[in-house]
């Protein structure tokens, strides 16, 4: 079956139905809800669904020995539903990865990096690979933190928003501790998010760590939205 399969002709067929049902009305307002960083087709999420559905019924999943060739491919196209389409696909095979495979991840989190992206890797792909490798969590997460790159630092604040009762939040009151003087929205805002999610579980702790550790306003404001002060 493997030798059988071409990502090249897997690619190719999937970007030929996408771009059949292309809308470019809708592509203009969703590259420019992206500031105009990557070109769109023009198709949301319920439409894609259904695309997905039908081509996956034709064509079904990569192997998984070449799921991460068919990924690269797809992140290297210019049309962000490409890369949605690949970080599904990585969803689906995310009970096999290994513990090498954080490398892959790395990759792709710093290629072509914005919110939308990222957002979905912390939560449903680093996320549960922590869940399976816990042990490759303070290495990880001290070189992701010390890289100087603020979306590897935004996945160390949300990969546990998921997590609930299981969360380190010592852990990620460290992180926030080192980042709080950032200047960077996106780094603000995901301070304020984890909390605000932590707080869920544990608002006590959150109140707690708010009053006692100077946040940015917007971080501060985001963590206690949801809780009666």
């Amino acid at each position: 079956m493997t030798n059988l399969f071409n990502s090249d002709a897997y690619t190719f067929q999937l970007r030929q139905q996408y771009s059949l049902n292309a809308s470019p009305d809708t592509a203009f307002w969703m590259e420019k809800y992206m500031k105009n960083k990557f070109k769109a087709f023009g198709l949301k999420r319920p439409q894609r669904d259904v695309i997905n559905k039908e081509f996956i019924a034709d064509y079904g999943f990569p192997p998984q020995d070449k799921l991460f060739e068919v990924v690269n491919m797809l992140w290297q196209m210019p049309e962000r539903e490409m890369q949605y389409y690949a970080m599904e696909l990585l969803y689906r095979f995310r009970k096999q990865v290994k513990k090498e495979d954080i490398c892959f991840y790395e990759n792709i989190i710093t290629q072509k990096s914005w919110w939308d992206t990222i957002d979905y890797i912390a939560v449903n792909l680093v996320g549960n690979y922590f869940k399976n490798h816990s042990e490759q969590i303070p290495l990880i997460t001290s070189q992701w933190m010390a890289s100087g790159n603020m979306w590897l630092q935004r996945i160390c604040m949300l990969f546990q928003l998921k997590y609930k009762k299981e969360t380190d939040y010592e852990l990620l009151f460290s992180f926030i501790k080192q980042l709080n003087t950032s200047k960077e929205f996106f780094i603000q805002k995901a301070i304020g998010w984890a909390l605000r999610e932590y707080a869920k579980t544990n608002p006590n702790e959150v109140i707690n760590f708010v009053n006692n550790t100077p946040l940015k306003p917007l971080s501060k404001r985001e963590a206690l939205r949801r809780i009666k002060t």
